[in-house]
């Protein structure tokens, strides 16, 4: 049986080793690439021949699935699925696991520190000092007594109430089933649209849930509200986004994730527009939630193999 990681997922070269020792003892193969395929035609030179495929964000077309005629797992080093063609896979009766809780902590506090950053402006802050300049009169706000609304109340919209808790707001959330949760209102999208200061997205990327806030939803927030995306770049119409921030009709958004994975175009419409932070999608990028993630994809594997398989997303 041939294992094969597709592209680097941040499992250091000495515990790759480690790795691949331990499943020769189970006389299994592990092929493992250090750099990112760039195009089908490489992806399928490397996984033609694989039974497990291990890959991260990298999409994986279904002309290349039906190339690996021996395929029967995909561990994902990622929580979402949406770049896998899951529909293909289970017809094929592939086994497709991700790396859930990977990156809980890691996402939910860099949408405390997005927020932090949009109410203090502490990038423009920091140019000013830098300029040799004053704040000019800026007074930023606080989180304490905000209304934070969370769109999608998973693990990791979860862990974002926790600390939005801890940092005295009040929590309300959108979900597809209510659960009993301390301190967390459950609400209608509407009402939560509405009532927030802070909305932070949590869902994944479905038919459902593409452009779940496009500019009918945007019209709905107040002035004075802030949108962090952390989930999934479609979820949000980022043309009305942007129309919206520019003509002041929010107050700001910090946005980690696009149409595609970064760079991207030089003209991105949400370039010029204003308070916005834009990182290049670092959500989960901490040595922590990396370290996490190559224990549970490796982990997803000898499951699997032992005919107990978890974090099963067909």
């Amino acid at each position: 049986m041939k294992i094969v990681i597709l592209e680097p997922i941040g499992i250091i070269p000495a515990n790759i080793a480690k790795i691949k020792a331990a499943f020769e003892t189970l006389e299994y193969e592990l092929i493992s690439y250090d750099s990112r395929p760039e195009n089908d035609t490489e992806i399928i030179s490397r996984a033609q021949n694989a039974d497990i495929l291990v890959l991260s964000n990298l999409p994986l077309s279904e002309n290349a699935i039906n190339k690996c005629l021996n395929l029967k797992m995909i561990s994902v080093a990622f929580a979402g699925v949406d770049h896998i063609p899951m529909d293909l896979c289970r017809k094929k009766n592939i086994v497709v696991s991700n790396a859930a809780g990977y990156s809980n902590h890691a996402v939910a506090e860099l949408v405390v520190g997005l927020a932090i950053s949009l109410y203090r402006k502490i990038i423009w802050n920091d140019s000013q000092t830098r300029k040799l300049s004053t704040r000019e009169g800026f007074l930023g706000s606080e989180l304490y007594g905000k209304t934070f609304g969370i769109i999608g109340l998973g693990q990791i919209g979860q862990e974002t109430a926790k600390l939005a808790n801890a940092f005295g707001c009040k929590v309300i959330a959108y979900n597809r089933t209510v659960k009993n949760i301390s301190n967390v209102d459950f609400v209608g999208l509407e009402h939560l649209l509405k009532e927030s200061d802070i909305i932070s997205l949590h869902i994944p990327l479905t038919k459902e849930t593409q452009y779940l806030i496009g500019e009918k939803e945007l019209q709905l927030l107040k002035p004075t509200t802030i949108l962090i995306n952390t989930a999934r770049g479609a979820i949000v119409d980022y043309k009305s986004l942007a129309v919206v921030l520019k003509n002041k009709k929010i107050a700001g958004a910090a946005i980690d994730v696009y149409e595609k994975e970064p760079p991207l175009d030089k003209n991105h419409l949400l370039f010029e527009a204003p308070n916005v932070i834009l990182p290049p999608h670092i959500g989960y990028a901490t040595k922590e939630a990396i370290e996490l993630r190559g224990e549970i994809v490796i982990e997803n594997i000898y499951k699997w193999l032992n005919g107990n398989p978890q974090n099963i997303m067909n």
